[in-house]
């Protein structure tokens, strides 16, 4: 731990003891809440519910924000800002490299091929045809998966939620609900149970690692087909189109224009016949909706809050990650993204003051990630620096191809780029004889003269003990897992991106170590919560102590996060 760090931790650890309250202090001999509400927005960004506060209601986010403990000033501090990577953190209050899910996929040298974070062949889904059609999938994350089955195994660490099982001796109701199935799995820990979205069969699905067959209350709610009533409809703005701060920036030729859906409102969702139509609905406030349906049955139906043991519910939405992909986070879309979710969020809070109370719910609200801007926007102000980066030049380009020549190499040397890893060729190398260490610290030194790449970092300088002690290679260091992790870590340039997945162009992607990356709120609320705004700067890893604390429980195993006094105080 370098000394900064050190002091800054420690710093953190006085702060909170002196803000405890006194031993036998009134704020311990209240009651456990009944239920914990764990809410994550998948790439909401910090600035993004104030920046469109004129769209929001009373209900929604300005409960959270004026009611709540609302930080203002906290990031990640890992590398890969992804979705299974920013999950898992919040699930385990730790880093990657405790983790283990460094990336959304990775290639496994011993399966010797590209692994979804959460497959596991040994546990299909109970829903016959709900995995992956890659045909229909915008995911590319989905579409690299080629293991039908799910679970948490891959996830090294325990989670908050693991941890309140073996507490309570597994009397305590464990739930997480999503869109991705990533967004579930991750949040529901090993002990839980989870519940996602299948595009394939436009239903709420699970595996068998879960059980072995659905509740009664699942197979009821699949049945009514809720997609339905979204067919051969459009996702319209909430409010006038004057009203919004991007009202006049509808049409924008640098905004990705999906099959049938389009650049401007209303977006078509068509109907039930097509084959895109449940993609649509999870690329509009309508995945929200959906998710919020299920997830409010799940809790009335397995009687979530009602005794004297804690519950936890996590809801994971994911349309504000997808919206910001095809559109950007200053887009109209964004916006009126935002303000359906807040009216969402409004839905939600009502329901649970109504089945639990909110005076006996503590909810906690964050981000796996943030997200940049999209290049034409930044182009619209000047900021003439932000481009694409083309990773499927790079064996190819006349640096790499010298080094190829200098090791007397004549196939690829760069086997694939799965962000943010560069894999090289093993094979080749071991078959010419050559020092896996020298090759990787070679292609490193020739990356660095790219245009648009800040840093390459080969995995053997990461094993060394000489990293120069900075906050980005700190980050990276903590994105590293010697098992999964690639052979070179790739930073680009702030406002430097990969639009090109597996063939899918999409106008914006998140994923890297700069702080509209790393940027996200972290806000508790209810339980009797007072409201105050703190901008001392805090992690989402503290979330996990946070929530471990207040109930008394231990952390999880590889949390390195500190429990926030002003939540503990109250």
């Amino acid at each position: 731990m370098s000394e900064i760090h050190y002091k800054y931790t420690l710093f953190q650890t006085i702060l909170a003891l002196a803000l405890l309250p006194f031993p036998g202090a009134d704020t311990w001999a209240g009651e456990k809440p009944k239920l914990i509400l764990q809410i994550t927005v998948d790439a909401l960004r910090g600035d993004l519910p104030g920046r469109f506060s004129s769209m929001l209601g009373n209900g929604g986010f300005r409960y959270l924000m004026d009611q709540g403990i609302y930080y203002t000033v906290a990031h990640y501090q890992h590398a890969n800002t992804e979705t299974i990577v920013g999950h898992t953190s919040l699930a385990t209050g730790t880093v990657p490299a405790a983790h283990g899910m460094v990336a959304n996929v990775w290639f496994d040298r011993e399966l010797d091929r590209l692994v979804y974070n959460i497959e596991d062949p040994d546990y299909r889904l109970l829903t016959v045809g709900a995995d992956v059609d890659s045909k229909t999938e915008i995911d590319p994350t989905q579409r690299a998966a080629k293991v039908e089955g799910r679970s948490p195994n891959n996830i090294l660490s325990s989670t908050f939620s693991d941890e309140m099982a073996v507490h309570f001796a597994g009397r305590s109701k464990i739930f997480a609900v999503s869109v991705k199935d990533r967004g579930a799995v991750s949040l529901a820990g090993h002990a839980g149970k989870a519940f996602w979205f299948s595009k394939a069969s436009g239903e709420f699905v699970t595996s068998n690692y879960y059980y072995q067959q659905y509740p009664d209350w699942v197979n009821e709610w699949n049945a009514r087909k809720p997609v339905t009533a979204y067919a051969d409809k459009s996702w319209e703005l909430m409010h006038p189109q004057a009203k919004y701060l991007f009202g006049d920036a509808d049409d924008r030729d640098y905004e990705t224009d999906f099959p049938g859906f389009g650049r401007t409102f209303p977006h078509a969702y068509g109907n039930t016949d097509d084959k895109y139509f449940t993609t649509r609905l999870t690329l509009s406030p309508a995945g929200d909706e959906l998710t919020l349906d299920f997830a409010k049955t799940l809790l009335k139906s397995e009687q979530l809050g009602q005794d004297d043991v804690p519950d936890y519910l996590a809801i994971s939405f994911s349309s504000t990650d997808y919206v910001g992909h095809l559109f950007g986070a200053s887009s109209l879309e964004t916006e009126d993204n935002i303000a359906r979710l807040d009216r969402t969020l409004t839905d939600l809070f009502v329901f649970i003051d109504k089945e639990v109370g909110l005076e006996n719910t503590l909810i906690v609200l964050s981000a796996d990630h943030g997200q940049p801007e999209v290049p034409g926007y930044l182009h619209e102000l000047h900021i003439d620096n932000a481009h694409y980066f083309d990773t499927e030049t790079l064996d190819k380009t006349p640096a790499i191809m010298a080094l190829k020549k200098q090791f007397g190499l004549g196939e690829e040397l760069i086997e694939a780029f799965y962000q943010p890893y560069l894999y090289l060729n093993h094979d080749l190398i071991r078959e010419k004889g050559l020092d896996q260490a020298q090759v990787e610290q070679a292609v490193a030194a020739e990356l660095l003269k790219f245009d648009g790449v800040a840093y390459a970092v080969s995995s053997t300088a990461l094993r060394s003990d000489n990293l120069p002690d900075t906050l980005m290679m700190r980050s990276i260091m903590r994105n590293f897992q010697p098992k999964r992790s690639g052979d070179i870590y790739l930073v680009f340039e702030p406002n430097v991106f990969i639009n090109d997945f597996d063939g899918l162009i999409v106008s914006s992607t998140h994923g890297s170590p700069w702080r509209y990356d790393t940027f996200v709120p972290v806000i508790f609320a209810g339980a009797g919560l007072s409201s105050v705004t703190v901008s001392r700067p805090v992690t989402p890893y503290d979330i996990a102590a946070t929530l471990a604390a207040y109930l008394g429980v231990k952390p999880p195993s590889g949390a390195i996060g500190i429990p926030l006094p002003e939540v503990l105080k109250q």
